[in-house]
């Protein structure tokens, strides 16, 4: 699975980016989608993931309300809509997929990562 992401850039507080990120190669496997992100200095955490199966997507607490997880199933591509954004959610944003194939367990890919950067 290769992964690649667009959007990002520079907004200042309260305002919205919308990134993106197209999947392509052997997608059948797909388990999950969705985002993290890891501002500098600190580890790289969750924001949203989707599951594949059940259908259902978590948001980290600081997100609720304000970011929209979404997906094109046709484009094979994944959407994180935010909104209200806030300085502290600068970091570098990567898409992620996990992929489960039956008898050899679990893997992980990553987009390159996008910059979004909020000014106050």
């Amino acid at each position: 699975v290769q992964l690649v992401e667009s959007g990002g850039g520079l907004v200042q507080a309260g305002g919205s980016l919308r990134l993106s990120c197209a999947a392509s190669g052997n997608t059948f496997n797909i388990a999950a989608m969705g985002w993290y992100r890891q501002a500098p200095g600190k580890q790289r955490e969750l924001v949203v993931v989707s599951s594949n199966g059940s259908g259902a997507t978590n948001y980290r607490d600081s997100v609720k309300g304000r970011f929209t997880f979404s997906r094109d199933y046709a484009k094979n591509t994944m959407y994180l809509q935010m909104n209200s954004l806030k300085p502290e959610d600068t970091a570098v944003y990567y898409c992620n997929v996990k992929e489960y194939i039956k008898n050899k367990g679990h893997f992980d890919y990553w987009g390159q990562g996008t910059q979004v950067t909020v000014s106050s």
